[in-house]
């Protein structure tokens, strides 16, 4: 895919960051469309979540020599098998995710999710299992007037309660920073699963950004998930969406013990 004129991997702070996505490795088995995400990030000590990754993953760590926290909530507007086969239970519904930026021996730059809400119970068991992503059920809702949009969600399994609320106007679009294009363009999302880490590849176009004034933030999602940021919020993002397409999960090697990758940068 072509990378935008505007988000040049030339700049320092991106030399040598894949800002567009390498080619999928074989067929794709899903394709979604995320929708209406507003992202919200803030700065973190790599030594403070390091113990959170999974073997042989680290916290990926940006030119400023810090690592990234981020709670987004969104719209998954579809998911189909392959490219062709809508799923209709699995149509439109309220996500929300708390995630981690990963980097692995390979020199893969993904995401570690530290949680993730949805609407849909059936998601829950099936992709837990299925992929390892720490998928929860929520009680979710996304309501739109005019160029203020809000997302709440409380969580119904497991730690019962839990709950998020985020209200942001929706502005002008803007450029993204080379840390914002870092933060977003990620290709793919480490996991968790059956005694191994695996590397589930995706890839999409460039993010479509906006200016978003955070109108109201109340969280419980983030305190939850064992991160605490470093450094005040950066400014809030939105975009209207993108279609994502998904690879094969594969394993990485030598994953399949107890200890910690020793490779830093």
């Amino acid at each position: 895919m072509a990378v935008p004129p505007d988000l040049p991997d030339a700049q320092p702070s991106l030399a040598g960051y894949p800002v567009a996505p390498p080619p999928l490795p074989g067929r794709v088995t899903f394709e979604q469309r995320w929708a209406d995400l507003t992202f919200l990030h803030w700065p973190v000590r790599p030594e403070g979540v390091e113990a959170l990754y999974p073997p042989g993953t680290r916290p990926d760590v940006f030119a400023d020599g810090m690592t990234y926290v981020s709670l987004i909530p969104f719209v998954l507007a579809g998911t189909r098998v392959g490219t062709a086969l809508p799923l209709p239970y699995f149509g439109r519904f309220a996500e929300t995710n708390v995630r981690l930026y990963s980097i692995d021996d390979a020199d893969r730059h993904g995401v570690l999710f530290r949680s993730l809400e949805t609407s849909r119970l059936a998601a829950v068991p099936a992709i837990r299992m299925g992929l390892g992503v720490p998928y929860t059920w929520s009680k979710m809702r996304v309501t739109r007037r005019g160029d203020h949009l809000t997302y709440d969600s409380v969580r119904r399994w497991p730690r019962r309660g839990l709950r998020s609320r985020v209200t942001v106007a929706v502005g002008e679009v803007v450029d993204p920073t080379p840390l914002e294009v870092w933060l977003t363009a990620r290709w793919g999302a480490h996991t968790r699963k059956a005694g191994r880490t695996w590397w589930v590849p995706n890839e999409h176009d460039p993010w479509p950004m906006r200016a978003a004034e955070v109108v109201e933030l109340s969280d419980e999602l983030l305190g939850a998930s064992g991160v605490r940021p470093a450094g005040a919020r950066l400014r809030a993002l939105f975009s209207e969406g993108v279609r994502a397409r998904f690879g094969r999960p594969r394993p990485l090697e030598g994953s399949a013990f107890t200890g910690r990758s020793s490779r830093r940068r």
